[in-house]
């Protein structure tokens, strides 16, 4: 396969595989290619798929009142996903879109499913996943109620500082909960100073 490399290096921030461990991991995974402004997944279809970045970069949004809202943002090495799909078989209520052409590594629910019941080892990668994303909401929501809009974009900034340059500053904004100029005037006002 393609540039496993990567998969393999992600895979062990959570567990260590042997060599036929993750032989036999890999096999379920398929290679699917995307344009720039594809959809992975629309509103109303069911998610098939996990999405593991090799190249690119996706965001996941949903419309509200026709304007589109940013909730995630995955680049190389990280997972995109409409969880809420994938894990209840129902249909999305989100889309996910390729922002950049993109390389990703995909495997179904149901090959999920049975890897998991073939090894400790691959259940507890799940787990100790799906413990990370949980955190990372946590945050997310903690963010967005809690801290000033300065504050939000400030340890945003800090911690993406690569997204600026790859993501358009309207969907930024929106992932900030803000308005684009609002998102403009503060990029003007903190330059230089992170």
């Amino acid at each position: 396969m393609q540039t496993v490399g990567n998969l393999r290096d992600f895979i062990s921030k959570y567990v260590s595989l042997t060599d036929s461990e993750f032989a036999y991991l890999e096999s379920f995974f398929e290679t699917r290619y995307f344009n720039k402004k594809d959809k992975l997944i629309k509103e109303g279809e069911v998610e098939k798929y996990l999405n593991f970045i090799q190249s690119g970069l996706a965001r996941l949004y949903f419309v509200k009142d026709g304007e589109e809202i940013a909730m995630q943002f995955s680049v190389e090495n990280e997972i995109i996903c409409c969880w809420e799909s994938y894990l209840s078989g129902k249909p999305s209520r989100f889309f996910s879109e390729a922002l950049e052409p993109m390389v990703v590594l995909s495997i179904t629910r149901s090959d999920l499913d049975n890897i998991y019941d073939t090894n400790p080892k691959f259940e507890r990668l799940g787990r100790l996943y799906a413990r990370e994303l949980f955190l990372k909401k946590a945050e997310f929501d903690y963010h967005r109620v809690r801290v000033t809009t300065q504050e939000r974009f400030v340890d945003f900034i800090r911690d993406n500082s690569n997204l600026l340059q790859r993501v358009p500053q309207k969907y930024l904004a929106s992932y900030l909960d803000m308005k684009p100029e609002t998102f403009s005037r503060l990029k003007h006002f903190t330059r230089g100073r992170l």
